[in-house]
This record gives structure tokens, sequence and C-alpha cells, in this order.
């Protein structure tokens, strides 16, 4: 493909506002310069050409035979130049960028991902997969979901809920010799940790408070993510202490089960909250995306309010 070769543009801006007024006053108010800045511009374009644009008489302009004959194809090119801003622009508006955990992302958000794109098919939906800090307010991301204490500063926050670490393993694992039926049976069993959990999401917090002898809560291997030490539950690699409700979908599908009664879980300190820029709330593809996850989350707390059948 031949190289463009292009005069400088703020310079071709000027000569065309100009060409069009046949004014360097008139131009200067429409792009919101002084005169002597469009003539400045001007100038910079002749040289550029090596010829001039304008004829300058006494109380007017006047094109040149080059000036004339490049204008409409100058204007044309400005107008195309527009329409391909808008349309990006126009993109650009229906991206929603989503600041998540991979966890959460992966476990939680993505498998009800559809249901938001029916909802909202305007809306196209980008998921940045990071624990790193973003700054909303700054435009790192549209929204951010983030597990942690609360007390956000500076950014609207809606807490999404909390959790229970849960064991969690494959039905055939249950009846697997020798066997898994109390929580002293884990001894016999493979511990999937999950390292960046806060203590009480720990292996050995959940074996105290089940009044479990004799299994070590150390042993087995560690996952820096969820979704790795989900992976390694369902593959059949053991018992895996998990958020329940990141559990929940593998526990509803019969993919995964808990082995012991559901009171024996361990309740976590914090919880997940959904990050906006008070300045971005009402922006619509942000008020949708939240209007959304706030009905996902009150229905699967509905849902965990329902007796087991």
């Amino acid at each position: 493909m031949m190289r463009r070769t292009l005069p400088p543009l703020r310079a071709l801006h000027a000569f065309e506002v100009a060409a069009r007024h046949l004014s360097f006053a008139q131009a200067a108010a429409e792009m919101g310069v002084t005169p002597g800045a469009i003539s400045h511009q001007i100038k910079t374009l002749e040289d550029w050409l090596g010829a001039p644009v304008f004829h300058r008489l006494t109380r007017a302009l006047r094109l040149t035979e080059a000036g004339e004959r490049a204008l409409p194809l100058v204007t044309e090119g400005f107008d195309r130049l527009a329409d391909g801003a808008a349309a990006l622009r126009a993109q650009s508006d229906n991206l929603l960028t989503v600041s998540v955990s991979p966890g959460f992302g992966s476990l939680w958000l993505v498998p009800r991902l559809d249901r938001f794109r029916r909802r909202c098919p305007e809306v196209e939906i980008r998921l940045d997969g990071t624990d790193r800090l973003v700054d909303v307010a700054r435009g790192d991301a549209d929204v951010a979901i983030r597990y942690g204490p609360g007390g956000y500063s500076g950014v609207r926050s809606d807490r999404l809920f909390a959790m229970r670490a849960t064991p969690v393993c494959t039905p055939d694992l249950l009846d697997r010799a020798p066997g898994l039926r109390r929580p002293e049976d884990l001894a016999h069993h493979t511990l999937l940790h999950i390292d960046w959990k806060e203590a009480e999401g720990s292996w050995r917090t959940w074996l105290l408070a089940a009044g479990a002898h004799g299994v070590d809560p150390f042993a087995g291997p560690r996952f820096t993510r969820e979704e790795m030490a989900v992976r390694a539950a369902l593959d059949g690699e053991g018992v895996a202490l998990i958020g329940d409700h990141m559990a929940a979908d593998h526990l509803a599908a019969g993919r995964l089960v808990r082995p012991f009664a559901a009171g024996l879980s361990t309740p976590l300190v914090f919880a997940y909250h959904l990050l906006i820029a008070p300045h971005r709330a009402e922006v619509p593809k942000i008020a949708q995306f939240r209007a959304w996850l706030l009905d996902e989350v009150a229905m699967m707390r509905d849902a965990s309010d329902r007796p087991d059948p």
C-alpha cells in the first residue's frame, strides 16, 4: 500500500473553514481561535504546499485556482472523517468495559451474560479480568466488581453479596472408597486450597468450625485462582473449599455437590461490590448493567432462600 503524504491537518482544517467563509475572522469564530492563529495555520499550509491558496485583497479573500480545486475535495474529506469519528463514537457508546476479578468473572458473571445480552442487545460487553486496582472515575473501566470490605471512597458502591465457604466435590467422590460422609472423612481425601482467601475461608477455620479432628488442614495443592480450584474439583482431584455463590451453577447442574449438610459452612468476612463513578451512574449502558446485575443478585438470593426439595 502506498504511504499517504498528508499536510498538517490543523492547517488543512483552518483552510477548509476559511475557504468556506472567505474570512479569517469568521473561521476563527467557528474554530474558537484568533484570526492571527488562522493566518498562521494558512501560512503553514502554503509553506508545505509551496504555493498560495488565497489571494489576500485589501478587505477580502479570494481562493487561488489551486485553492478552488482543492476545496471540494478537502470538504468531502473532512465530512467523511467526521462520519468515521461518529461511527467510532457510536460503537464506543455501546461498549461497556467491566473490570472484574477472574474468579468472579468466569464462575458467576460469564454464565449469566447471555441474559444481559437478551435484555440489552444494543450494549456490547468487554470483560477485563484482573484483580489490579482500577479507577472508574478516571475511565479505566465503565464499572468494576471487586471483593473487599466495602467503604470505597469516591465511587458509588452497591454491595452484591457475601458468601459462605463450603466444601464441594464431584458426586462420584462421595462413594469413592473410603467414602465421604463425615468431615473426619476428609483425612482420606485431597483438600484443594485457594491461596488468596482470607483466614475465614481457609480449611483450618472450616475444620475447626465443623469440629473435625485428625485432618491435616494444610495438606493438598494450592491455587491462586478460585476457578482453578473449581476446575480441579470438577476433574475429581479432591474437595475444594469455595464460596457458595461461586459454585452455585455447578451445584444446581449436579456437576458438584456438597458432601456435608449445608449448615456446615463458614461465613466469609468480605463481599462483592459493584463500583461506578458517581458522575457516570446515569449513562444508559452503565445504568442498564447495574439494574440487570442487581436483578440477578436478587434472583440468586430468592433461589438460595428456597428450602432444598
